[in-house]
């Protein structure tokens, strides 16, 4: 039995534009019917939410069609990598649950690009040019108007090949000269007018060290990676769509120059993923973290995996939002709200149900005997019986939250307030019986009765009120520290934003409460373990914490409150 007959929800999902391509390719029998995909990162920074769109649709068009998709790296400018990003972009697509067949490196290429480039000096297809990057720019003209060529586009092949292995020396200098391929100066495709295909750069590589002094730009490296790799579908996003001429073009090169024309890869472009309140630009990422504006690249408020794992989210919970907008041909600014959706409904299903309070004020049951301790038992996780259940103890001083205490409340209220009854969760119905103020008129104490009959789960306890308190034992309780996040910038597409991308930050996004209670099964929990505070939020153990200083993140609240804000 196929995938497909075995997972009848599979039926019925519609194929992206991009899936049927690869249906039809299948069909005429390109390539031999094979499939392979690539996910190729530029290894100098980490991978964020938008990378996570395309590792979704790389590997998941090889699972689903019976391929493999390979990991490479596009290695080809050593000043601005390095190996803490390979590790780190090996472990975020880990996280997402997807395996790569191969890990490769444009590096891996670079002799056999070398080559191909000295083929094209031969065939007088490319030129060494002397002019600075700012005559060429002024050269190239415009979509409207054909560039001019380069004085130098006409040298003689040998004084190319000459100068060609003289970039690649210790001696070279940045930025004298660079090779550039001899196309159109008069296309329409500014992409055409003789593109750079090497610069030289004289900072040792991650992997090759100083064995290379001139590298391949993207535009040259990248099409022929896939091709020496045997992919079928090369997957990109749609600002790669002026380019895909310029790699049809080197592919064609590169089939004359092997001799073979049976098999090629294909570009395919897909829609980008854009976030409201939400910057991707990884040099923009860079600078917050070298700025210190984040505390890394891990930053529970940055948009990159790593720090939406730290801060609590789930990869299923990822994926499934990134499968609920779906692929298209044209760019959209999605809503943050529909992540978070996608995060609080997956969260219900896997977290863990604990109490904690994070303002607290005393609420102390004054017939409740002293020295008395009980044993509640709370449930685990409601949507999961497997999960069983912890004992939480009961004493006559608790903590219960601020908030969830009005002396002079208004009819709807129903939590706590004076005379009336509210049933502390797994535990008794107790009624408001007053409350103790300091000098400033602030709440320091609470006082309540307890009725001994209402015990949850004891039979006939059940009578109804109309609210229900979560609670500590204040004799039974971990301090802990509490990190609630904001959004990081304050307008909604920071990216076309023209102001300086710093200005736009919200100084708000991030709030530590260094004085909430946690329940000792609460404190218990680590890094990984998705939580529940209940009547709160989703809640992690951050990274930071201790026995002696936990630190927990919020995650998400339990329900859509930012759209109630923002209005």
């Amino acid at each position: 039995m196929t995938e497909k007959e075995n997972n009848p929800m599979e039926e019925k999902r519609s194929l992206s534009f991009v899936e049927q391509m690869v249906e039809n390719d299948l069909a005429e029998g390109k390539n031999g019917g094979r499939i392979q995909t690539r996910f190729p990162p530029e290894p100098n920074g980490y991978l964020h939410i938008g990378h996570a769109k395309a590792i979704c649709m790389d590997f998941g068009i090889a699972e689903r069609y019976g391929g493999v998709c390979n990991l490479r790296f596009d290695d080809t400018n050593p000043s601005k990598e390095n190996n803490e990003y390979v590790e780190n972009i090996l472990n975020d697509i880990s996280w997402l649950g997807f395996h790569w067949g191969n890990v490769y490196y444009a590096s891996d290429y670079f002799q056999q690009l070398w080559d191909f480039a000295v083929w094209l000096i031969k065939k007088g297809r490319a030129y060494i040019d002397e002019q600075t990057s700012e005559e060429i720019a002024q050269q190239k003209g415009t979509p409207k108007e054909p560039g001019i060529a380069s004085p130098y586009r006409d040298r003689p092949v040998e004084e190319n090949l000459r100068l060609f292995a003289s970039m690649n020396t210790p001696e070279a200098v940045e930025g004298s000269m660079v090779l550039r391929a001899k196309l159109d100066m008069a296309n329409p495709n500014m992409h055409f007018r003789d593109p750079i295909m090497y610069r030289i750069i004289h900072t040792p590589h991650h992997r090759t060290g100083t064995q290379w002094h001139a590298y391949p730009m993207y535009d040259f490296a990248h099409g022929q990676s896939d091709y020496f790799e045997g992919v079928t579908h090369s997957i990109c996003t749609l600002e790669f769509v002026p380019h895909r001429p310029l790699y049809d073009q080197f592919i064609d090169f590169l089939q004359e120059k092997e001799g073979q024309t049976d098999y090629r890869p294909r570009q395919i472009e897909f829609n980008r993923l854009n976030l409201t309140y939400t910057m991707m630009s990884k040099r923009k990422l860079l600078a917050l973290v070298t700025e210190k504006k984040v505390s890394g690249w891990d930053d529970p408020r940055m948009p990159t995996l790593s720090g939406m794992r730290r801060r609590g989210y789930s990869p299923e919970s990822v994926r499934k939002f990134i499968d609920s907008i779906g692929y298209t041909k044209f760019d959209a600014l999605n809503d943050m709200a529909l992540l978070e959706a996608a995060v609080r409904e997956d969260l219900n299903y896997r977290s863990l149900r604990v109490s904690a309070v994070l303002d607290p004020v005393k609420l102390t049951i004054t017939n409740y005997p002293d020295g008395q301790e009980e044993q509640m038992t709370a449930i685990n996780n409601p949507e999961n019986e497997a999960d069983g259940t912890h004992e939480i103890t009961f004493t006559k001083h608790l903590w219960i939250e601020r908030d969830d205490f009005m002396e002079d409340a208004p009819k709807k209220f129903f939590r706590m307030t004076p005379g009336k009854e509210v049933r502390l969760k797994n535990a008794y119905i107790v009624m408001c019986t007053g409350c103790r103020k300091n000098e400033a008129g602030e709440v320091e104490e609470i006082f309540a009765e307890y009725d001994p009959e209402s015990k949850s789960g004891k039979e006939g306890a059940n009578r109804k009120v109309k609210g229900t308190l979560h609670w500590v034992s204040a004799d039974h309780c971990e301090k802990a520290e509490v990190r609630i996040y904001d959004r990081l910038f304050n307008v909604e597409d920071p990216s076309s934003d023209e102001r300086d991308f710093r200005e736009l930050l919200n100084p708000e996004s991030l709030r530590v409460l260094d004085c909430c209670y946690v329940e000792p099964y609460a404190a218990e929990r680590k890094p990984g373990e998705y939580l529940q505070f209940q009547r709160i939020g989703y809640f992690m153990a951050d990274l930071d914490s201790t026995r002696d200083h936990l630190v927990f993140n919020k995650t998400v609240s339990l329900k859509d409150t930012w759209a109630k804000i923002k209005n």
